[in-house]
């Protein structure tokens, strides 16, 4: 199966550098090109992509923006965000998550792992690296733009969660795989896979980027300050 890429970024020549490195897979094709954020939405309406490359900070409609209105278009449910940014450590990383991003990319990248990023995404996971899960995205969240306190709401649907359903929680929020979750908890990949996907369906969150979210956001796990 082709993965459907749209690149989203202001840049042109790193726009034509990822085409060039995209195309060059043969289980890839780049659909189409946007220069800000409200062209990225109307050809991920035409063109129905299954990743969106989306540079962060774009002159009129941003890739923040633009990522909260594909995540919010029932129509675009099958949509995958990777936000691209100049800095791993970019106040905007937790927002662009918040709002839908299944997860964030540095352009200092290597191609490989660009490429690995787009298989990812695509594969309904999130591309949150283990530094990441475990102690960036935590920070900021225990910083946050507006001391973000632990959210009622989000708290009362943890109820909706078995005991084990919840464990499992944790220790994705923890940033660890099913292999890893699955040999702490002793189970079976399989299992962990399943508790996640019922997680996911009763948070209603689009992918595990969403369930770490979730996860600070109501409490259930403390974000570090270290």
């Amino acid at each position: 199966m082709t993965i459907r890429v749209l690149l989203a970024d202001d840049q042109a020549l790193l726009r034509s550098a990822f085409r060039v490195l995209v195309d060059s897979e043969p289980d890839m094709e780049v659909v189409g090109e946007a220069s800000d954020g409200a062209e990225a939405l109307r050809l991920a309406r035409e063109h129905g992509p299954d990743v969106v490359l989306m540079d962060i900070r774009m002159p009129g409609t941003d890739g923040l923006a633009a990522t909260r209105l594909i995540s919010a278009d029932p129509s675009l449910a099958q949509v995958r965000v990777v936000i691209l940014t100049t800095f791993e450590v970019d106040d905007y990383v937790v927002q662009a998550l918040r709002a839908g991003a299944s997860g964030f990319l540095g352009k200092g990248s290597e191609p490989e792992e660009l490429l690995s990023a787009i298989r990812v995404a695509a594969g309904g996971e999130a591309l949150l690296s283990p530094a990441a899960t475990k102690g960036l995205i935590a920070r900021f969240l225990a910083q946050g733009d507006d001391g973000h306190a632990p959210d009622p709401a989000r708290a009362e649907r943890l109820g909706a969660l078995t005991g084990r359903e919840r464990e499992v929680l944790v220790q994705v929020a923890g940033g660890h795989s099913n292999d890893e979750i699955a040999e702490r908890l002793e189970v079976s990949p399989l299992t962990v896979k399943t508790h996640v996907n019922r997680a996911m369906a009763k948070l209603g969150a689009r992918d595990r980027a969403q369930l770490v979210v979730i996860a600070y956001e109501s409490g259930l796990v403390r974000p570090r300050t270290d």
